[in-house]
């Protein structure tokens, strides 16, 4: 069957960046995603843009926001995509479907977002409006709050895991003194990540500060093609599977510890892809917090549930570990613009897959990729598998 590839990325740093707006930001990948496939921007027949916002910039219907960089786009379909913290995801599978549909050969898909002009109360409020907010609303600490209390309901089940987040978070933090597109590239180190400090405080207890992902600026861009037009590219990374899973949104209607959208949605793509979980060379996860990635272990069924400390504190998840999870630092050192991050997540797969990763980043085998992305607390559940084309 023909398939959808992706042919040609950029990535911009993501931190506190100059970059006044969401416009600026875009203009930072669009064209420079385009010269990466080596074609030219009247080639792009679609173009489908991620952003969360909600409150982060005060220009919403962003879509047309990228003609301001590409002009040659006028008259052509764009299309803004949100599915909270998987809305990278959702662009691409919106390109993915226009291209399997024959309505073109190529397609943009660009992931944005602003967060860090937003004063940080600001900015709890804001992603909290992804929860449930006829039982959730009130709850102290924004999203992290929501996390605590998974981390919570994790612990009072299956014992204290607090030296399984701090070696989640220590090992994030070291992949991404690699990744010259993260926010943080510091080696934290196990016992700074494991120990309440002026520096590492709980933010939602029993989540500290090294538990949370970081607030950020960034964008990143993709062109996919069909998989008969990107046979004659320079490079191209096939999706061998790309499956979406919701499942309820209020946390009170499911066992929170368990992910079971996630679980069904790496069911189904690995079964979709006829590969096993071990096939994969890496995965790049959903680290908003320390215990998504914990659980998110046990829901891609590299350990059974409740044994996910395991994984890390055995050294699986390592870089030389018999899974890498999170090779670019995740979005636990990289940082989390909302809008960007499923975006970001596939380009640096697929950079991977090329053996185009920067130096260090690399891994020595990456022959097949995983991705998880996920929107609010494992309601929206993306996963894709990718291979080189050739």
């Amino acid at each position: 069957m023909t398939e959808a590839c992706i042919v040609g990325w950029a990535h911009s740093p993501f931190g506190k960046l100059d970059d006044p707006d969401i416009e600026s930001l875009i203009g930072r990948v669009a064209g420079a995603a385009i010269a990466d496939a080596g074609i030219a921007p009247h080639e792009i027949e679609g173009t489908f843009l991620s952003l969360f916002n909600n409150g982060f910039s005060s220009q919403d219907f962003p879509s047309s926001l990228v003609l301001q960089h590409l002009p040659e786009l006028r008259y052509r379909p764009i299309t803004r995509y949100e599915n909270a913290c998987a809305s990278g995801s959702a662009a691409i599978h919106g390109a993915r479907d226009f291209l399997l549909s024959g309505r073109g050969r190529f397609a943009l898909v660009i992931g944005v977002e602003k967060m860090t002009a937003t004063p940080g109360k600001e900015v709890g409020d804001i992603l909290l409006k992804a929860s449930y907010q006829k039982e959730e609303a009130d709850i102290p600490a924004g999203f992290a709050g929501v996390f605590g209390r998974i981390a919570e309901k994790y612990f009072q089940r299956h014992g204290d895991q607090s030296d399984a987040l701090a070696a989640i978070a220590a090992k994030n933090h070291k992949n991404g003194v690699d990744n010259p597109y993260a926010q943080m590239r510091k080696d934290l180190g196990f016992d700074f990540c494991r120990n309440v400090s002026d520096k590492n405080p709980y933010v939602a207890p029993p989540l500290k500060r090294t538990d949370c992902s970081l607030v950020s600026d960034g964008a990143a861009a993709l062109i996919l093609a069909d998989e008969e037009t990107a046979r004659a590219m320079g490079k191209a990374v096939r999706f061998k599977a790309a499956v979406q899973v919701n499942d309820f949104l209020p946390i009170s209607k499911r066992d929170i510890t368990l992910f079971e959208g996630a679980a069904h949605a790496w069911q189904q793509a690995l079964a979709a892809a006829d590969v096993k979980l071990q096939d994969l060379s890496f995965v790049e996860s959903h680290d908003c917090f320390t215990i998504a990635e914990l659980i998110e272990y046990e829901a891609m069924g590299l350990t059974a549930p409740g044994q996910g400390a395991r994984a890390i504190l055995e050294g699986w998840t390592r870089k030389d570990g018999r899974l890498p999870i999170n090779p670019s630092g995740g979005l636990k050192a990289k940082g989390h613009p909302i809008g960007a991050t499923g975006v970001s997540m596939h380009a640096i797969t697929a950079m991977q897959l090329t053996g185009q990763a920067p130096e260090g980043m690399q891994l020595p085998k990456a022959d097949l990729g995983g991705v998880f992305n996920m929107g609010g607390a494992a309601v929206a559940n993306y996963v894709s598998i990718l291979e080189p084309l050739r």
